[in-house]
């Protein structure tokens, strides 16, 4: 290989491949941050060490909602501006208003079948329907699939389930046609497609991406897979991916576009989009080792 071809590669990799991002630290001494949320302007997240959901407005956070043994995980802004919140721990679906008073909940699918394993994340669609996932129990070495997507029908009363036996069922994104839903499988280190039926259930799943093969995996470990994802208006997935310290942009063809490299730790969770997509806001556990899973939520720029 020619020195001037070694020097066009090396630009290659690092435009397509990996930037270290301008960080900037906006929330810290979080345990357990996930379910970042823009709404008028202020940032929603949630702690599931402490089991709260939090508002910060620029200058000082504040605690709206608190439940011992939620473990409050996923959040998704409804049409009818509430929240519904994964509670991961409990096993438990929470409606909220903007101000954390609960208006409903549910602990069962139309079948009975209690969330053992926890609701992990939420999506809403267009239509005013939602998903869910179920994760499945966190041990040391996970030897089960047990992850399932559950579907709330717009006006419906209860939670079915549509899809099963995922290895760890984790993030969950609709793109903006409405006719795909995404699901990260973080033990399987893989993103699955579904495509989604005129009734919101779902037809044969396929894979869409294998994150190792995108990126080289930076430990061996079973959780290094993908955790919380959003999409843009475009239909790029910006995957979080726990124990990689890092956002992975990708296209809607499953083509990596971009890597945004965390500094403030490798624990990296879930991302919002900040107002007007200028800036990504991502939560971010220091050491995912660490029992307390102390972290923050950082601001970073966005890339076209």
């Amino acid at each position: 290989m020619s020195a001037g071809t070694k020097i066009c590669l090396a630009v290659a990799i690092l435009t397509v491949g990996s930037t270290l991002a301008d960080e900037v630290t906006v929330v810290s001494d979080v345990l357990g941050p996930e379910g970042p949320l823009f709404v008028d302007g202020d940032l929603y997240y949630v702690s599931w060490v402490s089991n709260t959901l939090s508002k910060w407005d620029g200058k000082t956070s504040t605690v709206i909602h608190s439940e011992a043994g939620c473990g409050h995980n996923g959040l998704a802004l409804t049409g009818r501006r509430t929240f519904l919140l994964a509670c991961t721990d409990h096993g438990a679906i929470v409606e909220l208003d903007l101000k954390g008073r609960e208006l409903r909940r549910w602990e069962a699918d139309s079948r009975g079948r209690k969330f053992d394993g926890g609701i992990n994340d939420i999506v809403v669609t267009a239509s005013g329907g939602a998903y869910a996932t179920v994760f499945g129990p966190f041990t040391e070495v996970p030897t089960v699939v047990v992850g399932k997507v559950l579907y709330l029908a717009p006006g419906s009363q209860q939670w079915v389930e549509v899809a099963r036996d995922l290895n760890y069922a984790n993030g969950i994104a609709v793109s903006p046609d409405q006719k795909t839903l995404y699901v990260n499988e973080t033990v399987g280190n893989a993103i699955k497609r579904f495509p989604i039926k005129p009734d919101g259930t779902l037809g044969q799943r396929s894979n869409f991406a294998l994150l190792n093969l995108l990126v080289k995996d930076k430990v061996a470990d079973w959780w290094l897979g993908p955790d919380s994802m959003k999409v843009d208006a475009r239909g790029n997935l910006y995957v979080a991916q726990w124990s990689g310290g890092r956002v992975l942009k990708i296209s809607p063809e499953g083509k990596l576009l971009h890597v945004f490299e965390i500094a403030a730790g490798e624990g990296t969770t879930n991302v919002a989009f900040g107002p007007g997509g200028k800036d990504l806001y991502v939560t971010v556990v220091r050491d995912p080792h660490d029992p307390k899973y102390r972290g923050s939520i950082v601001k970073v720029p966005n890339v076209e």
